[in-house]
């Protein structure tokens, strides 16, 4: 959904792509002054409205204005998705807590020690006695069963496979 606000407010694909991984960065480290309890997706936006106005300042360009109907209606158009079940951060951790609990016991053992605890691909394939390039490849699979276990409960787009 950050992607589709995106494509509303910028022109170039690419600048989509790289302002979708600025919001992500800026979000992760702001994460303690959200509010979980409530939608998250308008809290995103906000940090990517003022990050497309800060880039429209730094290239001294003056963004395409959209007429009052078209920015109402797709302000109109997020709300009502910002209703729907699913868009809190209990929710979306949740679903991804029940995705990685399916996962076979070797492979959620490494997602949480690769991501929760934040051990290198390395120091996982030394610690499991394995080689390096398995270890990266049983990371990969289990990310790829992550992705479609998400994408299978509506939290992800298909769209993601095509990017790994």
């Amino acid at each position: 959904m950050l992607s589709a606000y995106l494509g509303c407010l910028l022109v170039d694909e690419n600048s989509v792509d790289d302002l979708f991984q600025e919001v992500m960065i800026v979000a992760w480290r702001r994460l303690d002054d959200c509010d979980l309890s409530e939608p998250f997706g308008p809290w995103l936006r906000g940090i990517a409205s003022r990050l497309v106005m800060a880039e429209h300042r730094r290239l001294k360009k003056v963004p395409l204005l959209l007429s009052d109907g078209v920015r109402v209606a797709i302000s109109e158009q997020f709300e009502n998705i910002d209703s729907n079940a699913g868009d809190t951060w209990e929710q979306r951790s949740a679903v991804l807590r029940e995705c990685i609990d399916s996962l076979p016991a070797d492979r959620k053992k490494m997602i949480l020690q690769r991501y929760l605890e934040g051990q290198s691909a390395q120091d996982i394939a030394t610690g499991s006695d394995l080689k390096i390039e398995v270890c990266k490849k049983q990371l990969q699979r289990a990310r790829h069963r992550l992705v479609q276990c998400l994408q299978s409960r509506g939290f992800l787009l298909r769209e993601v496979l095509s990017h790994e």
